[in-house]
């Protein structure tokens, strides 16, 4: 065989066989885990060399360390070198080891934790002379992963040119591939190496980008830090913010990315409208936050990611309940129960969301079905709970449980199974941590505490504790649609009470100073 044509390079190993080479290292060096920085730079080189991982993965490897701890090291050196605060999570680990850029910011960080330079974390390339280079090679270049240049990357040429180039050659070549057997073997390998020079020319096209190496990082960075802003500040300015990033989302979308940069984008365009949905709900514009309910679901779909398909459907299903469409919010509810995983606290959000949407409708036994499936869902979930953006969501599924089954006896007319949920629900709420309080969830269960006094016969402290929702601190679209249902229920069976007309007014008082609201819980109700 000709010796110029190279073997494809073989497949990279299992992790295990890294893990081999490091405890054999160590073990013939007598040095305790993970060994002073040269050593742990000698074992990568083996490691590299033998099982054809990324160098940041060998690092990785050769230290001892697995995503989860490598990541963990990593907010601990932030921390403990007062160096800037950084979002890293395990999924762009995964990305960097699989071949993604990281941002300067983050290879600075990176070549910090294993006392290293970029090119030995594979960021960059060195082209210094080597004696073992061919001083015939070129010295600069668009090269690839090995160093050499790809086909049509001289000075000058576009990478529209190289991609005119390549779709005008390929029909040529796949003639003289299909050839091969009648060709000369000097011809061959000729064609052969202008394939595989094609072949390098095919990777580049499929890895053009217009997005720049920290695009994503920033993205998911913007997208956790409007989850936190959510529910500190006023609905309208965070509305703003998000809307400004999912339209520019939209315009990378529309650029050039690959595959996996495309799916990505698509992840944060739904994770952007789900919070938009809930934000134009706070807002008490439906029409909205339905939209972009079905903007996330969509989008999430592109994604593949199932599980912000089922947030997606959640937020439908409680602005559905809110707008009086049951039946269209357990459709929302079952839908996302397609996508939600079996172990997650979502699934009993879903499922005390479809309980709740039955009880609207006045069917008690699909109430009670539902309402059972989100408790034995509860009972198995993991002791770890999943987190969202760095936040808990198992309180969601807590709050499901204690508030939504109050609501719901008191649509099914069942008055003191509503009060005793409902008096349970806000213990419950002003037991919470200073810090985990929830005004708004707070302010709903005093409003289903007092719809239950008044199905009761006791309007004075019905009143009362409408009185003290509307004070909440944050007011927010669901907290006066439930305190106007409130006040009818009360003019309804008590029409010349006169403290009745007194929350009438509060309520119109607060619905004209906030019209939009300017401030609010802004969680999801």
């Amino acid at each position: 065989m000709n010796p110029e044509v190279k073997q494809p390079p073989e497949a990279a190993h299992h992790i295990s066989c890294g893990k081999a080479l490091r405890e054999q290292a160590l073990g013939r060096t007598g040095v305790p885990a993970p060994g002073p920085p040269e050593l742990v730079a000698h074992i990568a080189a083996e490691i590299q060399a033998h099982c054809s991982h990324h160098p940041l993965k060998c690092h990785r490897i050769a230290t001892g360390w697995t995503i989860t701890q490598a990541v963990a090291a990593a907010h601990q050196l932030v921390e403990t070198e007062g160096l800037p605060k950084v979002s890293l999570s395990e999924r762009s680990w995964k990305q960097w080891e699989a071949g993604l850029l990281p941002s300067i910011g983050y290879q600075d960080l990176l070549c910090r934790m294993f006392t290293t330079h970029p090119v030995a974390l594979g960021f960059a390339h060195d082209y210094s002379p080597q004696p073992q280079r061919d001083q015939d090679a070129p010295l600069r270049g668009h090269g690839g992963p090995d160093g050499k240049p790809f086909a049509g990357a001289h000075a000058g040429e576009t990478g529209e040119s190289g991609s005119t180039e390549v779709r005008a050659t390929k029909r040529r070549h796949a003639v003289k591939l299909a050839s091969l057997a009648l060709t000369a073997p000097t011809a061959a390998a000729e064609i052969l190496q202008q394939a595989a020079d094609e072949a390098m020319e095919f990777t580049r096209q499929a890895e053009a980008t217009t997005l720049g190496s920290g695009t994503l990082d920033h993205l998911d960075d913007a997208v956790a830090a409007f989850n936190r802003a959510y529910s500190l500040k006023p609905p309208k300015d965070v509305f703003d913010a998000v809307m400004d990033y999912r339209r520019k989302v939209d315009v990378l979308l529309k650029g050039r990315h690959t595959q996996v940069q495309g799916r990505e984008l698509f992840a944060f365009a739904g994770w952007l409208s789900e919070l938009l949905a809930w934000l134009a709900h706070d807002l008490g514009d439906a029409r909205t936050g339905l939209a972009f309910a079905t903007d996330a679901f969509v989008h999430a779909q592109q994604a593949g990611h199932g599980q912000l398909c089922a947030w997606a459907m959640d937020a439908a299903a409680s602005i559905n309940l809110y707008e009086n469409r049951p039946g269209k919010a357990r459709d929302a509810a079952m839908k996302g129960l397609l996508e939600a995983p079996a172990d997650h606290p979502l699934t009993v959000r879903l499922h005390a969301q479809a309980a709740r949407a039955s009880a609207a409708d006045g069917d008690a036994v699909g109430f009670t079905t539902a309402f059972r499936a989100a408790e034995n869902t509860h009972q198995l979930l993991p002791a770890r709970a999943p987190r969202r953006f760095g936040m808990d969501v198992l309180p969601l599924a807590d709050y499901a449980l204690t508030s939504y089954p109050a609501t719901s006896y008191i649509w099914l007319g069942q008055a003191e199974n509503a009060r005793r949920h409902a008096a349970q629900a806000l213990a419950i709420y002003e037991s919470a941590p200073a810090a985990s309080r929830s005004p708004s969830r707070e302010a709903i269960a005093r409003i289903d505490l007092a719809l239950a006094h008044a199905l009761l016969g006791a309007p004075d402290d019905a009143v009362a504790l409408g009185h003290q929702a509307l004070d909440s601190v944050r007011v927010v679209g669901s907290v006066r649609a439930r305190a106007g249902d409130l006040a009818a229920l009360l003019a309804r069976r008590y029409p010349r009470h006169a403290a009745v007309e007194g929350l009438r007014e509060h309520l119109t008082a607060t619905d004209a100073r906030l019209l939009l609201p300017v401030t609010s819980e802004g969680e999801a109700p």
